[in-house]
């Protein structure tokens, strides 16, 4: 798109703000970095007044020499390996099980997905903590155990109950990139011979798939920042857990919660570069159909 033809459109999305608009949004991004700086300041503050900056208490996190520095590091370590660990198996769990509810939500006929749709639905709805709450409390009460299974019972409540979640948002994400595909790729398909479900396997899901990678990845960092819950349960030692548990020996709550904070905004910053990256590569080699593709995803999903 040329240069002239954006500032056309953008003119017509947006009126382009006059001298006393520009002069008044400076005013007003001045005042709110004010207050936010103000705020910031205050609560540096109050946290300094409360010890919470002092030696005692960030020793054991920055300095070498102290001796719970190589202890806590090393169970920091073990927390974040933990949280590494159940957000993989939730997202390979979440991605296996959400592909396959939204190629069969998209197979059956219009009566035959109503349940299917109505537990979809009924998932979705209900919050993350409550289908690990769910998990860890009713399936034991079913007779249901995970005992067989590698791994504490926790991790995998953890693990059931994220992808319990996930899994139909994934399988949404999967039918709008579908559903955004031109009819005539399916028509195509079957023409030469293919079954419905080789034209969905073969044909339809390979470039649905294409399309909605950058959307699928930033539901996996949703998947990492949710393991976290587990630590409101007490079910599985995450990092979130094992921050709190070492906060309570060297009693330096503030500073392992502002660690913890770090780690998570790493490894989430992280992935949302990795999604940019893939999201920019993609663009770069989608035909002008396949970009019509995913803006049509878009539209369908909300995003």
């Amino acid at each position: 798109m040329s240069t002239g033809t954006r500032d056309a459109a953008s003119t017509v999305l947006f009126d382009v703000p006059g001298p006393i608009a520009l002069r008044r949004y400076r005013i007003l991004s001045v005042m709110a970095g004010a207050v936010l700086a103000g705020l910031v300041g205050y609560v540096v503050w109050r946290l300094a007044r409360a010890g919470q900056f002092s030696a005692a208490r960030w020793g054991p996190l920055v300095d070498p020499s102290h001796e719970a520095f190589r202890p806590v590091w090393r169970l920091i370590g073990r927390g974040l390996r933990a949280t590494l660990v159940a957000a993989g198996l939730a997202i390979v769990c979440s991605l296996v099980l959400g592909t396959l509810l939204g190629v069969v939500r998209m197979m059956l006929g219009r009566w035959g997905r109503i349940p299917l749709v109505a537990v979809m639905e009924l998932l979705r709805g209900l919050p993350v903590v409550i289908t690990i709450f769910f998990a860890s409390r009713v399936l034991p009460d079913l007779g249901i155990s995970v005992a067989g299974l590698p791994g504490t019972d926790g991790l995998w409540y953890l693990v059931i109950g994220l992808t319990a979640y996930n899994m139909v948002i994934l399988a949404e994400i999967v039918r709008a990139g579908v559903a955004a595909l031109p009819r005539g790729q399916r028509e195509a398909a079957l023409a030469v011979g293919l079954t419905p479900w080789q034209s969905m396997r073969l044909v339809l899901l390979p470039q649905a798939f294409r399309v909605m990678l950058p959307a699928v990845i930033s539901q996996l960092v949703v998947v990492l920042k949710d393991t976290s819950l587990a630590a409101v349960l007490g079910i599985y030692t995450e990092l979130l857990r094992q921050a709190n548990l070492i906060a309570q020996n060297l009693d330096n709550r503030i500073p392992m919660l502002l660690l913890v904070g770090a780690i998570f905004i790493g490894l989430n910053y992280s992935l949302g570069r990795l999604a940019e990256w893939v999201e920019r590569r993609l663009s770069r080699a989608q035909t002008p159909s396949e970009q019509t593709v995913a803006v049509e995803q878009m539209r369908l999903t909300g995003a």
